[in-house]
C-alpha cells in the first residue's frame, strides 16, 4: 500500500511509483522480457485492478502475464500474499522479486549465471538499509536471518541486507519451501513475512539456500519520499544524473560507494583515539542541550588561542560568511576563480574583480595593491590558500595588505580554511590576539570542517579585534547555534595538537606523491597548490564536462567541474580535492583508464 510514499500511492500501488520518469513495474517488465521465461505471475491486492489496466496487454508479445488476487491486501502480509501463487510456484524454477525495488539488468545476469539453485542476492550492510538481514559463511552459505529484534549496530560488520530478489528451484518449492510456508502460516498466521520462512529453513542441516553477494551492482529499495529521491538520482542518466548529484551539496555516504573528490577535508583527522573519544560521550551529547554563545565562543577562544571578545563561534563557516556580508562595505573585491559565497552574497554591481593573468592564477600581495588601489574598494576579501587555485601569499605579505587595508580604511576578510595544508602552517595563521589587533580591519575566518575534517560537526569560526562587529555577530545567530557534539570536539581538540601535526605532516606527503601521479596523466594540467585539492585543466580532446560526467557514470567517483566559474570563461577546469592514498589511487586509475 506504500502508505509511507504519501500522496504518490494514494490512487496506485507501488509499483506504478515513477522513477525518472518510468513506472517501477515498466522498468521490471522491459527487464523481464530480455530473459528467457515461460511466465509472470504478478501477485496483486491494493488497486490491483488499476494496476492490471495500467498495464493492459502492451507486454502480450513478449511476457505471458498472469494475477493472482489478495482479497485481503490489508488483513495480511507478504507470506499470505506468496501462499495464495504457492501453485504457481511449484510449477517451475522461479525468480521471486518485490515490486518496490529498482535495479541494474545485470542483476539478473548474476543470479540466473550461477549455478546454485537456490540463491538470495545479498549486499553488505549499509547505514542506509533496512529490512531482513542476514548472516553468510565462507562458502556463501546463508547461517542465519537476523529479525529486527535481534539487529546489533555492534554486529554491522558481518551483515547482508537481502535485496528481495530470489531464485528457487521448483524441487526447493515442492519440498522444502511450500510446506514451511504452509506450516508457518498455520502456526502463526498470515500477517508475517516469507522471509521469516526462509530463516527457519536455515536452521536445517542442509537448507540448500545460498547468498549471492551483489558487489557494486547499483539497487535501491524505495518505502519512502526520500528513498525515491535517491533511488533518482542514483538511475538518472548523463548530465542528468550529475545535476542532481551535484544539487544535493553533500550527504554522498547515502551513496554506496560513491568516492566524493568535490567536497575538501583533512583525510588524517581526527585520528581513533579522538573518534573513540566522542563516540563514547555520544549517548550524553545527543540528549543534552548545548551550551550558549558564552560558553562556545570561551570554547572556540581556547581552541585557537584569541580573546574570547574576539572570536564568535559559527554553525560552520557559511553562516559567519553570511554575518560579515551582511555588514561589511561595498564594493567587495575579490580574486578570480574565488570561493564564490562571499560574493554571492552582494550585488554584482557591488563586486569588484581581479582576474590574474598567468596561465596559474597565481598572484601576489603586491598584485592586489596594485589593482585594487586603482579600483577602490570598501572590502577586501583574500582566501589564502585560495579556492580553487590554491595560489598562496605568504605571512608577511599578508600582514602588509592588512595594513594596507587599515591605512585606507578597507575591510579586510582573511579566509584561511586551508592555512593548515599549506608548508610551515604552524606559523602561517593570523589567528594570534597580537595579528588581531595590529590591523584592526582585519577579519579572519576559518572553517574547521576542512583542515580539522569534521565537516558533519559544521564548526566555524571568524575572529577579529573589531570587538563591535564580532558582538554584532553573535547577535545574528541563534542562541544555540552550536549542537553539543560541536562544542564537546571544541572541549578536547586541543588534547589531540600531536596527533594534528602528525596528520598535516601525513598529509602534505601524501599531497606531493598525488601531484606527481596526477601529472601524469596526458589530458591534465595539474596546477600547483598550497591547499588539499589540485585545480587542473583539462586538455582536449576532453572537456572538464564530459569527464566528471565519465568519471560519475563510470567509477562512481565525483569531480568539481569548475568551467561555470567566471574567470574561467568556459574553459575546462576540475578541482581535484586531496584524500588518503588508497582513494587518490582509485582515481588516478580511473583516469588512466579512460585513456
Amino acid at each position: 500500500m506504500g502508505r509511507r510514499l504519501g500522496e504518490l500511492t494514494k490512487n496506485n500501488t507501488k509499483c506504478m511509483v515513477r522513477v525518472n520518469g518510468t513506472a517501477l513495474i515498466d522498468r521490471l517488465l522491459v527487464q523481464l522480457s530480455h530473459l528467457n521465461l515461460k511466465r509472470v505471475v504478478i501477485v496483486v491486492g491494493y488497486e490491483g485492478q488499476k494496476l492490471r489496466e495500467y498495464i493492459g496487454t502492451r507486454y502480450d508479445d513478449v511476457l505471458h502475464i498472469e494475477y493472482v488476487n489478495n482479497p485481503v491486501y490489508d488483513k495480511t502480509n507478504n507470506i499470505y500474499s506468496l501462499a495464495l501463487a504457492k501453485d504457481q510456484l511449484q510449477a517451475d524454477d522461479t525468480l521471486l522479486i518485490e515490486s518496490d525495488l529498482i535495479f541494474d539488468e545485470e542483476m539478473f545476469s548474476l543470479i540466473l549465471g550461477n549455478p546454485y539453485p537456490n540463491l538470495a542476492l545479498v549486499a553488505k550492510y549499509q547505514t542506509w538499509m533496512d529490512g531482513t538481514m542476514v548472516c553468510i559463511d565462507g562458502d556463501n552459505n546463508i547461517v542465519n536471518f537476523v529479525p529486527k529484534k535481534a539487529f546489533n549496530y555492534a554486529e554491522t560488520s558481518r551483515y547482508y541486507k537481502t535485496v528481495n530478489i530470489y531464485k528457487f528451484s521448483r524441487d526447493f518449492a515442492r519440498h522444502k519451501y511450500v510446506p514451511f510456508l504452509e506450516a508457518y502460516s498455520k502456526a502463526l498466521g498470515n500477517n508475517e513475512y516469507y522471509e521469516q520462512v526462509l530463516r527457519v529453513i536455515t536452521f536445517l542441516d542442509k537448507s540448500e539456500l545460498k547468498a549471492l553477494p551483489i558487489g557494486n551492482e547499483k539497487w535501491y529499495e524505495i518505502d519512502d519520499i526520500q528513498d525515491l529521491d535517491i533511488a533518482t538520482t542514483l538511475f538518472a542518466e548523463g548530465d542528468e544524473q550529475l545535476r542532481l548529484y551535484m544539487r544535493r551539496f553533500g550527504g554522498y555516504w547515502r551513496f554506496p560507494g560513491m568516492l566524493d573528490f568535490c567536497y575538501l577535508v583533512n583525510p588524517y583527522f581526527p585520528s581513533a583515539r579522538m573518534r573513540d573519544e566522542m563516540r563514547a560521550n555520544f549517548d550524553t551529547l545527543l540528549t543534552e542541550y548545548p551550551s550558549g554563545m558564552y560558553v562556545n565562543s570561551l570554547l572556540a577562544g581556547k581552541c585557537f588561542g584569541v580573546k574570547q571578545e574576539y572570536v564568535v563561534p559559527g554553525n560552520g563557516a557559511a553562516e559567519l560568511i553570511k554575518s560579515v556580508m551582511e555588514h561589511c562595505p561595498a564594493p567587495l573585491g575579490v580574486t578570480c576563480p574565488t570561493f564564490e559565497e562571499y560574493p554571492n552574497r552582494k550585488e554584482s554591481e557591488e563586486v569588484v574583480a581581479f582576474t590574474p593573468t598567468g596561465a596559474d592564477f597565481s598572484y601576489t600581495a603586491n598584485d592586489l595593491m596594485d589593482y585594487f588601489g586603482r579600483h577602490p574598494i570598501g572590502t577586501l576579501l583574500l582566501i589564502n590558500p585560495d579556492n580553487p587555485s590554491g595560489n598562496f601569499i605568504p605571512l608577511a605579505d599578508v600582514c602588509r595588505l592588512a595594513q594596507w587595508c587599515a591605512e585606507r580604511r578597507v575591510r579586510f576578510i582573511v579566509d584561511e580554511s586551508f592555512v593548515d595544508f599549506s608548508q610551515g602552517y604552524a606559523d602561517n595563521t593570523l589567528l594570534h590576539n597580537h595579528l588581531l589587533e595590529a590591523y584592526p580591519t582585519m577579519v579572519v575566518m576559518k572553517s574547521i570542517s576542512k583542515s580539522y575534517g569534521v565537516p558533519g560537526l559544521r564548526l566555524g569560526i571568524m575572529a577579529s579585534a573589531d570587538v563591535e562587529l564580532i558582538a554584532r555577530a553573535k547577535k545574528d545567530v541563534a542562541i544555540w547555534n552550536i549542537n553539543s557534539f560541536a562544542e564537546f570536539y571544541m572541549q578536547i581538540v586541543s588534547k589531540y595538537e600531536a596527533d594534528y601535526h602528525v596528520a598535516c605532516e601525513k598529509f602534505q606527503a601524501e599531497r606531493r606523491r598525488f601531484f606527481g601521479a596526477l601529472q601524469a596523466i596526458p589530458f591534465l594540467r595539474v596546477i600547483p597548490s598550497e591547499a588539499n585539492y589540485f585545480l587542473c585543466e583539462v586538455l582536449p580532446p576532453f572537456t572538464s564536462h564530459g569527464l566528471v560526467a565519465s568519471l560519475l557514470k563510470r567509477h562512481n567517483i565525483l569531480l568539481k567541474d569548475c568551467s561555470t566559474k567566471r574567470a574561467f570563461n568556459g574553459r575546462n577546469y576540475v578541482r581535484i580535492a586531496i584524500r588518503n592514498r588508497q582513494d587518490n589511487e582509485r582515481l588516478v586509475a580511473a583516469l588512466a583508464s579512460i585513456l
